[in-house]
């Protein structure tokens, strides 16, 4: 990645870190920073979560490995990352009106994970995310072999989770991703 294309992603990803600090108590953006200048490919999944939307921040630290965990916490599902069915096989499934592309796949190219139900409900404690779009979340391979994927959001106060067919796709209904640098 290119210093024009870096410098501003590290100041906005330092900016959101400074405004944002109970979502990661106790962490310094000095000791993250150094992780993030060692890691390109880190940068470049970053570059993308911001890139469609998704305003990647902090959400934890894993102190046995060193790992920040970064997370999407755009107060919706991310708008570049919607009208999207749920992985490959729902897409190709579809025999007319078919989206642009699928969550899994568009999460990897990303270099991110989707967030699972668990991970979901933990970023919902730090804020209130997705009070008018939904999040495809990673769903259980038995549930996804039966026809069926999971997406999440939060209404009434309350964190949801529902199945929909996984070839479905609607404008309001993207993902969030997860990247452990």
């Amino acid at each position: 990645m290119k210093a024009q294309q870096r410098d501003p992603l590290l100041r906005s990803l330092e900016s959101r870190f400074e405004k944002n600090l109970h979502r990661h108590p106790g962490h310094a953006w000095k000791n993250l920073r150094c992780r993030l200048d060692a890691s390109a490919e880190a940068l470049g999944s970053l570059a993308a979560m911001e890139a469609s939307g998704g305003e990647p921040d902090v959400i934890g630290h894993d102190p046995s490995t060193g790992q920040y965990v970064f997370c999407d916490c755009s107060a919706e599902s991310p708008p570049g990352r919607r009208s999207l069915c749920y992985d490959l096989e729902a897409l190709h499934s579809r025999k007319e009106n078919k989206p642009q592309g699928s969550a899994v796949e568009a999460a990897a190219a990303m270099g991110v994970e989707l967030l699972t139900e668990e991970q979901y409900r933990a970023l919902q404690q730090l804020g209130e995310f997705d009070t008018k779009t939904s999040s495809w979340v990673a769903t259980p391979a038995d549930l996804r072999a039966l026809g069926g994927a999971l997406f999440c959001d939060r209404r009434y106060g309350r964190v949801f989770v529902y199945h929909n067919g996984a070839q479905s796709y609607y404008a309001a209904r993207g993902f969030r991703g997860l990247l452990r640098v």
